[in-house]
C-alpha cells in the first residue's frame, strides 16, 4: 500500500493503527496459538513401588512414556514374584525404555507378618509373561527402597506422589521409620483393594492380601490417598481388537507389551474375562489424569484377622456408625456418629479414555 496519498499526519497515524489492528495483531495471535510461549504444569513427581509382574511392567512403561509424570524412583517389593526377580525385572524394564537415569532400588524381602505368596501362575515363570528381555544396562541403586522413598520425599517436600502397585510393605516400612514424611507427601495412589469382593478369594484383592498389615498402616497414615481397586480395574478391558491395533506398530517397548497382552488375554479368556484387566496401569493413569476415575470419600480399614476376610478392604460407604449403649439389659442406639473418611475410593472409570491413553503412549515405542 502506498502511504504517500495520505494528506496529513493524523491520517498517517490512523493508517498505522488500522494496519496493526487488522494485520499485525492477528498474525501475532495466530503465532501465539501455534507456539505457546508459557509452559504448562510441571510434571508430577512420582515414586513407583512395584512387584513386576506383567501389569506392573505395563504400568512402569506407561509412566515412563507420559510427559505428565516425572518418575523419581522405582522401588521393588516382593509380591507377584520374589524380591530378587522383581529387581531384575525392574532393571530390565528401565533399560528397555532407555531410562538408566532413574534409581531402581531393592526393598523388603518378605511381608511384615506372613509368608510370601507369589503369583507366577498369572505372570509367567519370570513374572514377565515368559518373555526374556535383554539383560539390563542399568545397575541397581544401593539404597534400601524405604530409605530411598524417605530421602526423595524430604528432597521434594509436598511434591511426591507415591504410586504403590504391589503389596505396600515398602511404603509401610518408610512410614514406620520416619512418620515425618506423611505431611510432606503430595498424595498416594494405591492399586489395591475392592469394595465389591476379591480376586484372591471372595473378599480380598491380591495386593492387599499380599501384606494386610502393611496396607492397614498405609491407609491410616493420614495422607491423601486414592484407592484404585478391582471395582474400576475390572472395567478396563483390553481386548484382542486393541491388541491387534497395537500390533500394527513396532518398537522394543511396543512389541514387549503386545507379547504381555497376548499372554494375559489367553489366561483372561480361559477364566471367563473377555479382556485383560489393566489394574496397575490404571493406577498410573489416575496419577496422570485423576479425572479418569470417579471417586467417593470413604473410611477404609484392612481386615487383618478374619479367617475368610483377611486382606479385605472394609469401606464405610456412609461414613457413619451407630452408637450403641447398654440400657435395661439391652443395647439402645443412642445416636449415629460421623466417621472421618481416610480415602477416596474409585467407583467408576472412563475405561475407553484410559485405554486410548495407554495404547497411544505405548504405540511405536
Amino acid at each position: 500500500m502506498n502511504i504517500q496519498g495520505f494528506a496529513s499526519r493524523h491520517s498517517f497515524r490512523r493508517f498505522l493503527l488500522t494496519f496493526v489492528l487488522l494485520i499485525v495483531f492477528p498474525l501475532a495471535a495466530r503465532n501465539s496459538i501455534a507456539r505457546p510461549q508459557g509452559t504448562g504444569p510441571a510434571p508430577r513427581k512420582v515414586i513407583i513401588d512395584t512387584d513386576p509382574g506383567t501389569d506392573d511392567a505395563m504400568a512402569i512403561l506407561l509412566a515412563l512414556n507420559s510427559p505428565e509424570l516425572d518418575v523419581q524412583a522405582i522401588t521393588v517389593v516382593p509380591g507377584n514374584v520374589t524380591a530378587e526377580r522383581g529387581l531384575d525385572n525392574a532393571l530390565r524394564l528401565v533399560s528397555l525404555a532407555g531410562r538408566c537415569d532413574i534409581p531402581v532400588a531393592h526393598g523388603a524381602e518378605h511381608p511384615l507378618n506372613q509368608k510370601l505368596v507369589t503369583a507366577e501362575f498369572w505372570h509367567g515363570r519370570n513374572g514377565l509373561a515368559n518373555i526374556e528381555l535383554p539383560p539390563s544396562k542399568c545397575t541397581a541403586d544401593p539404597r534400601f527402597g524405604p530409605d530411598l522413598i524417605i530421602e526423595t520425599i524430604h528432597k521434594h517436600p509436598h511434591e511426591i506422589t507415591l504410586v504403590p502397585v504391589g503389596p505396600e510393605t515398602n511404603i509401610a516400612l518408610a512410614v514406620s521409620k520416619d512418620p515425618s514424611i506423611v505431611p510432606l507427601v503430595r498424595d498416594v495412589v494405591v492399586m489395591g483393594g475392592s469394595i465389591s469382593g476379591g480376586n484372591v478369594n471372595a473378599s480380598a484383592e491380591a495386593n492387599i492380601f499380599g501384606d494386610p498389615e502393611a496396607a492397614q498402616i498405609v491407609f491410616n497414615a493420614g495422607w491423601p490417598i486414592t484407592m484404585v481397586g478391582l471395582d474400576v480395574g475390572n472395567k478396563t478391558l483390553v481386548t484382542r481388537a486393541h491388541i491387534a491395533q497395537l500390533e500394527r506398530t513396532h518398537g522394543p517397548e511396543n512389541d514387549f507389551v503386545v507379547g504381555v497382552l497376548k499372554f494375559l488375554i489367553d489366561l483372561s479368556e480361559k477364566y471367563g474375562a473377555p479382556g485383560v484387566q489393566m489394574y496397575d496401569p490404571l493406577a498410573v493413569g489416575t496419577a496422570i489424569d485423576p479425572a479418569i476415575v470417579t471417586t467417593e470419600a470413604m473410611r477404609v480399614d484392612v481386615e487383618t484377622r478374619g479367617q475368610f476376610t483377611r486382606g479385605e478392604t472394609v469401606a464405610n460407604r456412609t461414613n457413619t456408625v451407630e452408637r450403641n449403649v447398654p440400657h435395661d439389659g439391652r443395647l439402645w442406639i443412642e445416636a449415629v456418629d460421623p466417621v472421618t473418611p481416610n480415602a477416596k475410593v474409585a467407583v467408576d472409570v472412563n475405561a475407553e479414555r484410559f485405554i486410548s491413553m495407554f495404547l497411544g503412549r505405548i504405540a511405536g515405542k
